[in-house]
């Protein structure tokens, strides 16, 4: 797959729950290593599936075969999910779906990223999300530090 491919984005339905685990799954073993496994496989398809999907917007990204290359889930003003095929990153699929969640937000999104997590934070900064708070994990189950990030809408 080249950057030019066509890659359609659509909301996310119930029948996505096993897909989006799939990316999930694959995308956190690939640039995560370092995080403990808090979970499951099966209780993260549970999670997705009576969790992020009704209760967040969500959107995937299909590639031309209509295989799933990633997903991103918008809960408020929070940019709660965008994971990524790993081998389909650098593509502009994750522009994509950014550019999705951004265009249904209020003009306004946080999110939160793990500190160590380079190429997320290098990704969001890119596409104008500022640093604006660290934690040292207390606030989430992995115990990783994180920093929360904003981005608000020009004009």
């Amino acid at each position: 797959m080249d950057q030019n491919t066509s890659v359609r984005l659509r909301a996310a339905t119930a029948g996505d729950a096993e897909a989006m685990t799939r990316v999930f799954l694959a995308s956190r073993a690939a640039e995560l290593p370092y995080l403990p496994r808090v979970h499951s496989d099966e209780d993260t398809l549970a999670w997705i599936t009576h969790v992020v999907l009704p209760g967040c917007r969500a959107w995937v990204a299909e590639g031309e075969e209509g295989e799933l290359l990633g997903f991103a889930s918008l809960d408020g003003d929070e940019l709660d999910q965008l994971y990524l095929r790993p081998d389909i990153l650098r593509r502009g699929v994750g522009t994509l779906l950014l550019e999705r969640v951004k265009e249904a937000s209020r003009g306004v999104l946080s999110l939160y990223t793990f500190q160590r997590n380079s190429a997320a934070r290098a990704f969001y900064e890119r596409h104008g999300f500022v640093a604006e708070a660290y934690d040292d994990g207390a606030r989430n189950e992995e115990n990783e530090p994180d920093v929360l990030y904003r981005w608000t809408a020009v004009g």
